[in-house]
């Protein structure tokens, strides 16, 4: 709008950049599956998913052998696995539409019926062939030799399985405490999950009086 003194202002709404978010995980891995459905799928039952852009790569501690063979940490079930993870993705961009599927696959593999993802089919509404398609063509190999050459240029390297990064940042053993570090790093209004969040932590810690865990967790938090 115009001022009397010519000077210009504008009733813009500053966007506030989201936390990113970034999980490097292979998918019979236990600690993965874990992570994702009782971690990962708090984010979208709290709101904090709204402050989040969240981005999954199955890849893991996977290894790329001669001709480009991919050999998996859990064997060659695991290599399925992930390839279906890296075309659901691909097929479905949107993260409310792939994360369901992911998620479903991995309470089967916390269930140790992993066999039994098929059964994710029937969960979703969305169009199904488009991940055979990508599985059955090759297409989920190259996607794969993607996730791997991005997995494996990390910096620093990742260690273990699951890997999350936090506004590119390693959270290493800390990962489960990722709602905290959320809504610290965030810098616009905290949704209403990140009052009871800290409050909750703050409290435990203290409680706890683990000072070398506290004094990583500052280090951590102060670098994002």
């Amino acid at each position: 709008m115009e001022v009397g003194n010519g000077a210009s202002y504008c009733n813009c709404v500053v966007e506030t950049e989201t936390v990113s978010v970034e999980l490097y995980y292979e998918s019979l891995c236990p600690y993965s599956a874990n992570f994702i459905v009782n971690y990962l799928d708090k984010l979208f039952t709290n709101g904090l998913i709204d402050i989040v852009d969240l981005r999954l790569i199955p890849y893991g501690n996977a290894r790329i052998g001669a001709n480009d063979t991919i050999s998996c940490q859990h064997g060659p079930y695991e290599c399925v696995l992930n390839t279906v993870d890296a075309c659901a993705i691909n097929a479905w961009p949107s993260l409310e539409q792939h994360f369901p599927f992911i998620n479903c696959i991995e309470k089967f593999v916390l269930a140790h019926e992993p066999t039994a993802w098929d059964a994710c089919y029937k969960n979703t509404s969305l169009n199904m062939k488009l991940v055979g398609d990508c599985y059955e063509s090759g297409y989920g190999k190259k996607l794969e030799l993607q996730y791997a050459a991005e997995t494996n240029s990390l910096q620093p390297p990742h260690q273990y399985v699951p890997w999350v990064l936090l506004n590119g940042q390693p959270l290493y053993e800390n990962y489960e405490d990722v709602e905290e570090y959320i809504c610290k790093a965030y810098k616009g209004t905290l949704p209403e999950a990140c009052g009871s969040i800290l409050k909750f932590k703050s409290v435990n810690e203290n409680g706890k009086g683990d000072g070398n865990r506290f004094t990583l967790k500052d280090t951590l938090v102060s670098s994002i």
